[in-house]
């Protein structure tokens, strides 16, 4: 009975990580774009990890977890980075610039 129960178990824990095997696929990033069923489209994951990556390489200490979990943090960053056309539409997106047309209304 034991071992019935301990086969009937081993069978549901390998049916589980077969059906959860491709959720664990890691993202490709290529450039802030992301490959989708064999296209490559921007996504804000793979934006954010751009943003991580041109951050470091201008001398920025930061992680694409800190940008992800902390969208000020992202703000602090386009602010200084927001002129890089890399990553203008990322900042844009996390509302850098604040303000449009540089006049005070």
């Amino acid at each position: 009975m034991i071992i019935a129960k301990a086969g009937c178990l081993a069978a549901a824990t390998l049916g589980l990580l077969a059906v959860a095997g491709p959720a664990f696929a890691a993202i490709k990033c290529n450039d802030g774009n992301q490959l989708i069923q064999g296209n490559w489209m921007a996504t804000p994951y793979c934006q954010d990890k751009l943003l991580a990556e041109i951050a470091n390489a201008r001398g920025f200490k930061t992680t694409f977890a800190a940008i992800r979990n902390n969208p000020n943090h992202k703000k602090e960053l386009c602010r200084f980075l927001y002129t890089d056309i890399r990553v203008q539409m990322t900042c844009l997106d996390a509302g850098v610039p604040e303000y449009f047309g540089g006049g005070a209304r």
